[in-house]
């Protein structure tokens, strides 16, 4: 993985770097812990995944950055994550303040081709969203345990991040894959279709809700559905749940006395925390805040 490590002093040749896993023999992943100054950083092309975690908060910092005409300007926050995929060319980049202790985690093109002999079908790593403000308790997770890595050694660390690399490739093109392309021209949801789905959720939205299940009631591959929902709906299944489990929980906030913790649990948040990020991304407030506001 050298040229990842290459890759990361040609973007971010001003940036401090703290920790690296440039001599520890990791495959298919390689990871970095840097201290951001303020100021714009070159863009460019990356040849592999990219995923970052700030593991610390900036009070007023914010990451502005553009690609294909997208801008996404975003709060830095402990836990804040962002996603560039492999080919993805990015107009700008600029950090309002200094940041500190922010991981970048590369996942190499070869992962994701050991996924396709795998699966016998083609994953492609450029259809990964470009994404900010990724609210996704996985991707947190596995950063803060490839930071504890880095920053100590353990006895099983190459086989934890063997494992850990092909999760989190499993997961982001589970999860975010197709949504940088529209789907096939032969592939869509009808109206029928479209219907039995959205009735299914909205008739489960209390319990977990998986993409295979949506998928068999649209007889779509998982794949070919995340794709056609997204192209019908505007938005992924997630979001469209997540919208939907948001707005049951402003029901639960005005008509009945659940703690935030028995809401976050009813609408099948992760934990509380989780639900008032979400909670805070679609409303504007925070949970308590809106309770309190309608009472």
């Amino acid at each position: 993985m050298a040229s990842v490590h290459d890759f990361g002093r040609r973007k971010f040749p001003r940036a401090e770097l703290l920790f690296s896993s440039a001599r520890r023999n990791w495959s298919g992943m390689a990871a970095e812990i840097r201290n951001h100054p303020a100021g714009e950083i070159p863009p460019p092309v990356p040849q592999q995944m990219e995923i970052t975690l700030a593991l610390r908060g900036a009070e007023g910092a914010r990451v502005q950055r553009r690609a294909s005409g997208e801008l996404q300007d975003t709060a830095v926050r402990r836990g804040t994550v962002w996603l560039c995929p492999i080919g993805v060319v990015e107009d700008s980049i600029r950090i309002t303040d200094d940041l500190q202790d922010v991981l970048h985690i590369y996942i190499g093109r070869e992962v994701f081709a050991d996924m396709s002999r795998d699966l016998s079908r083609p994953v492609l790593p450029e259809e990964i969203a470009y994404r900010a403000d990724v609210d996704d308790d996985f991707l947190r997770q596995v950063g803060f345990r490839v930071q504890a890595e880095l920053e100590q050694e353990s006895s099983a660390g190459r086989l934890l991040v063997d494992s850990l690399t092909r999760a989190l490739a499993a997961h982001l093109v589970s999860l975010y894959a197709g949504e940088r392309r529209p789907p096939p021209g032969d592939v869509s949801l009808d109206r029928n279709r479209l219907r039995r789905v959205i009735d299914y959720i909205n008739d489960n939205i209390e319990s977990e809700l998986l993409l295979a299940e949506l998928s068999d009631i649209a007889c779509l591959s998982v794949h070919h559905f995340a794709r056609a929902f997204r192209s019908a709906m505007g938005v992924p299944p997630h979001r469209f749940i997540s919208t939907l489990r948001v707005e049951r929980a402003q029901d639960l906030l005005l008509h009945s006395d659940l703690s935030l913790a028995e809401i976050a649990h009813a609408c099948r948040f992760s934990s509380q925390s989780t639900f008032t990020r979400a909670f805070r991304r679609h409303v504007g407030v925070s949970p308590g805040e809106f309770r309190r506001g309608a009472r």
